[in-house]
């Protein structure tokens, strides 16, 4: 059985009428997922609800700084607001964006418990944001939160997180970059939002692997860059979890970015990952067509039960 992690809650998170992630991306993949083949291998697991999460808030403040934070709560509790032009923010998207959280610290305790894959389908996604703000659709980092809780559990001695979103996690790397405990991979489409992530940059401990691409790219460029990069960059890495930010929006049909992957591409790159481990938990960040980004959702899923 493989492990979702999901509540309806997540829909709370109100973005407005045409903003690309809105409720209706969660409504899509959990649709789909119900009338797959692979509905009666999933099991559904509610968040722990973020009051009930002792550690929550300090593991938070270990990512952001408290003054971040207290503008974050204070903009919902007075009816919202934006952080920037694209990151809207609403009356409950503070609890919501908490509970998030506490979705992928329970998919950490789920992975080492069970030392098998589990997916966080959870909203807002978290990549870009930074320690003092959020932006780009992103209001807490999720999977740099879920990294340092990881590592406060016994016999993780390191974590390696794997974006494959089609924009860089800028927020991520900067939260994670001078923690040698922590890898940080990112495959992303260059020039591109937000600007981040060359090749360059390789970290405070050698730390970083950066594989921009340019627009137009498919799978027969993303599958040297694994073999050649990725895959040598983790093993040699020796991770204890590995944590995937599963952006969907590199897609060919995503409105918002200009790669050319296939649903069943994720497979492949999933397939990839398994070979360095099994203890990966794949946590929701962007993907923005619908179609696309629930049939991503089960080609992602599918080789986790084989």
């Amino acid at each position: 059985m493989f492990p979702v992690i999901y509540s309806d809650e997540f829909l709370d998170h109100k973005t407005g009428r045409y903003h690309p992630e809105n409720p209706e991306r969660l409504t899509a993949i959990v649709n789909a997922l119900k009338k797959s083949e692979l509905a009666e291998k999933l099991t559904w697991q509610s968040p722990t609800p973020a009051s009930e999460n002792l550690s929550l808030m300090s593991l938070v403040t270990k990512a952001h700084s408290p003054a971040y934070i207290k503008k974050l709560q204070e903009i919902a509790a007075t009816g919202g607001g934006y952080l920037d032009g694209d990151t809207p923010v609403s009356p409950r998207s503070y609890d919501v964006a908490l509970l998030a959280v506490s979705a992928w610290l329970d998919g950490v305790d789920t992975v080492l418990n069970s030392e098998n894959p589990a997916f966080v389908l959870s909203r807002p996604p978290g990549h870009h944001a930074e320690s003092d703000t959020g932006m780009g659709f992103c209001l807490f980092s999720n999977a740099a939160i879920a990294a340092f809780y990881a590592l406060e559990q016994p016999a993780v001695n390191r974590v390696a997180i794997l974006d494959w979103d089609v924009h860089h996690g800028n927020g991520t790397q900067a939260i994670v970059e001078m923690h040698p405990q922590i890898a940080y991979c990112s495959l992303h489409q260059y020039p591109c939002y937000p600007g981040t992530g060359r090749a360059t940059e390789h970290g405070f401990h050698n730390n970083v692997l950066n594989l921009p691409v340019p627009p137009g790219s498919d799978i027969t460029v993303y599958q040297p860059l694994v073999e050649q990069k990725i895959v040598p960059f983790l093993a040699e890495f020796q991770p204890d979890l590995l944590i995937v930010s599963a952006g969907y929006d590199a897609n060919a049909d995503d409105p918002l970015a200009s790669i050319n992957l296939q649903p069943r591409d994720y497979a492949v790159l999933t397939d990839y990952c398994l070979g360095i481990t099994r203890k990966i938990l794949f946590g929701l960040e962007g993907g923005y067509d619908f179609e696309t980004l629930a049939q991503s959702v089960i080609a992602t899923i599918a080789p986790c039960l084989s």
